[in-house]
C-alpha cells in the first residue's frame, strides 16, 4: 500500500514519533504523509516499525541528534512525569518525595530548584539506597573472611527405646524395652576462621568494587538530577515567556480589530477587513489560552521533579537571560569529561568487580584451609562437668564438582565481557556527549543573535504595515501577515534562548560536573 494511503488509516490527523526508549521526550507532529516524505522515510521501514508496535522512530535519531534541544521548538503541552532528556526516558528522575507545604507563594530560583531536587528527587534517593545495599553486600562478603565465634550450650535428659535401634532380643540376655533416663551437658565457645580461601578473597574484592560503583552511580545520579531540574525549569521559563508574547500579540490584534471596525463603520474599508482582523484576534486569544495551560502543567512537572508539596504555589524568579559562553576546546572538554564523569568511573568499577568475580569463579578449583576450635565444659550434669576442648585444621581439596566451577567461569566470562563492552561504549558516548553539547551551544548562540535581529525587523515591518493600513494604502491581509511574522520571531527567540541555556546545562552534565557547572554557567541568575 502506498505511504499516502497507509498513514490516514493508521492515524487520521497526526503521526507522533518518539525517539528511542523515549530518552529525550521529544515529540514530532507530522500533519500528513507528504510531510513524512520530506524526511525521506522509506515505506518498508515505516511499516516494520508499525507492525512491531514500537512507538519510537529510531530512523529519525540521526536527523534529531540535538535531542532535547528541539523540544523547545514545539508548543505541545508538557505533562507531569514526562521523559527527561539524558535520564533514560520516563524514570525515577521525573518523580520525587514531596516535602511539607510552604504558606504563600514560594519564590523559586534555578539554584534553589536544583538544591531541592538533589534532596528530594526520587532518582537520587533510590541511588543512595543502592549504596546502602552495596555496603551491606560488602559486609556480607567480608564476614566470610572474618573470625566467627558462637556459643550454643545445651543440657539434655534422654530416655532411649532400644527397639527403635533394632535391639529387641539377644540370646541369653534380657533386653529392656528402654534405657534411661540419662543426661548430657555441654557448654563451649566455638571459633572458626578461614585461613586461606581464594574464592572468598576475590568475592570480597569484587564487593568492594561494587560498592565503589554504587557510590559513583550516586554521584552520576546527582548530575542527572541537575539535568532533569534544569530541563524542567528552563522549559517553564520558556512557557512563561510565551505567555507574555501571546498576550502582546492579543493586544496588537485587538488594536487592529478596533481600528478595522472603526474604518468599516466610517465606510473607508470593506467589512472583510474587520472579519479578518477578528479571526486574527481570536486566533491569538486561543494561543494565549494554550500558553497559560502549558505553563500551568509545566509548573506541575517542576514541582514533581524537585519534591514540592502537591498544590504548592510558586513563581520562577530566574528569567533565563542570555550570557555569552566562554569558549572551551573540544579536546579539552573530552579529556575533562573522561576524567570526571561519574558514570564512567562506575562502569570502570563494575568491570573491576567482574574481573574479581571471574577470579573467584576460577578459585573453585583451588584448595582452601580453615581453622576450627572450641573450648568449654561438658559432662552428664553441670555439677559434674569438666573442661573440654577441640582444635582442628581442615584442608578442603575439590576433586570433582560436576562441572559447577566450569559453569561459574562461563557466567563470569560473560559478565566480564559485557562490562568491558559497556565501558567501551560509554567512553565513546562521553566523547559524543561533550562534542554534541559544544556544537549545540555554538549553534544556539548564533540562533539567539539571528532571532534578536528577526524580532527587530518583524516589529518594524508590523509598524509600517499598520501605518499603511491607517492611511488606507493596504488592507488587513498585510497587517495580519506582519503580526504572524512578529509572533514567529518571538517564538524563535524564546526557543533559541531555551536551547542555548539548556545546552550549557547539558555540557555541564557531559563534563561530569553538573552541580558546579550550573553555578558557573549561570552566575548572577
Amino acid at each position: 500500500m502506498p505511504l499516502q494511503d497507509l498513514m490516514p488509516k493508521v492515524l487520521p490527523r497526526f503521526v507522533t514519533f518518539l525517539l528511542p526508549e523515549e530518552r529525550t521526550g521529544i515529540r514530532i507532529l507530522l500533519p500528513n504523509a507528504a510531510a513524512l516524505e520530506g524526511f525521506q522515510v522509506k515505506e518498508a521501514l515505516l511499516r516494520r516499525h508499525f507492525r512491531s508496535g514500537l512507538r519510537c522512530a529510531s530512523f529519525l535519531a540521526g536527523t534529531l541528534l540535538s535531542g532535547a534541544l528541539a523540544f523547545a521548538q514545539s508548543q505541545a503541552a508538557s505533562s507531569p512525569g514526562q521523559p527527561i532528556p539524558g535520564t533514560q526516558g520516563v524514570s525515577p528522575f521525573a518523580g520525587s518525595t514531596p516535602t511539607a507545604a510552604v504558606p504563600g507563594v514560594l519564590p523559586l530560583s534555578l539554584q534553589n530548584a536544583i538544591e531541592r531536587g538533589l534532596k528530594q528527587n526520587l532518582g537520587a534517593l533510590l541511588s543512595n539506597s543502592d549504596i546502602k545495599a552495596a555496603r551491606g553486600q560488602r559486609w556480607q562478603e567480608l564476614s566470610a573472611l572474618l573470625p566467627q565465634a558462637t556459643m550454643d550450650p545445651y543440657i539434655s535428659d534422654s530416655k532411649v527405646n532400644l527397639a527403635e535401634f533394632g535391639f529387641t532380643s539377644l540370646p541369653g540376655v534380657n533386653v529392656p524395652a528402654a534405657v534411661g533416663s540419662f543426661s548430657y551437658f555441654d557448654a563451649r565457645l566455638n571459633v572458626s576462621q578461614s585461613l586461606f580461601d581464594w574464592k572468598l578473597i576475590n568475592n570480597a574484592r569484587a564487593s568492594k568494587q561494587s560498592l565503589k560503583a554504587a557510590e559513583y552511580s550516586y554521584k552520576d545520579a546527582r548530575d542527572l538530577v541537575v539535568l532533569a531540574v534544569g530541563y524542567t525549569y528552563l522549559q517553564g521559563i520558556a512557557d512563561e515567556a510565551r505567555i507574555a508574547t501571546a498576550q502582546a500579540q492579543v493586544n496588537t490584534a485587538k488594536a487592529l480589530y478596533d481600528q478595522a471596525e472603526d474604518q468599516v463603520k466610517a465606510g473607508t474599508s470593506p467589512s472583510i477587513d474587520a472579519l479578518r482582523a477578528k479571526v486574527e484576534l481570536q486566533t491569538r486569544q486561543q494561543q494565549l489560552i494554550q500558553a497559560k495551560n502549558n505553563f500551568a502543567i509545566q509548573k506541575l512537572t517542576i514541582g514533581r521533579v524537585i519534591g514540592l508539596a502537591p498544590g504548592q504555589e510558586f513563581e520562577l524568579t530566574d528569567k533565563s537571560p542570555y550570557k555569552a559562553f566562554e569558549g572551551m576546546g573540544v579536546e579539552d572538554a573530552v579529556k575533562r569529561a573522561q576524567a570526571s564523569r561519574a558514570d564512567y568511573q562506575a562502569a570502570l568499577a563494575d568491570m573491576h568487580a567482574a574481573e574479581f568475580g571471574r577470579r573467584a569463579a576460577v578459585a573453585g578449583y583451588f584448595p582452601s584451609l580453615s581453622f576450627n576450635a572450641d573450648y568449654g565444659t561438658a559432662g552428664s550434669h553441670p555439677s559434674t562437668s569438666t573442661s573440654v576442648f577441640d582444635v582442628r585444621g581442615t584442608l578442603s581439596i575439590p576433586i570433582f564438582q560436576g562441572n559447577s566451577v566450569h559453569a561459574a567461569i562461563l557466567q563470569a566470562d560473560a559478565r566480564l565481557e559485557e562490562s568491558r563492552e559497556r565501558l567501551d561504549n560509554l567512553r565513546a558516548q562521553i566523547d559524543a556527549d561533550a562534542r554534541t553539547a559544544l556544537l549545540n551551544i555554538q549553534s544556539a548562540a548564533e540562533q539567539v543573535e539571528v532571532a534578536r535581529s528577526n524580532i527587530d525587523l518583524a516589529e518594524e515591518t508590523l509598524r509600517q504595515s499598520e501605518d499603511r493600513f491607517r492611511a488606507g494604502v493596504t488592507d488587513t491581509v498585510e497587517v495580519v501577515q506582519s503580526q504572524e511574522a512578529v509572533a514567529s520571531a518571538h517564538e524563535q527567540y524564546i526557543s533559541s534562548l531555551y536551547n542555548y541555556n539548556f545546552a550549557k546545562i547539558s555540557l555541564a552534565r557531559a563534563l561530569g560536573m553538573a552541580e558546579e557547572g550550573v553555578k558557573d554557567f549561570f552566575k548572577g541568575n
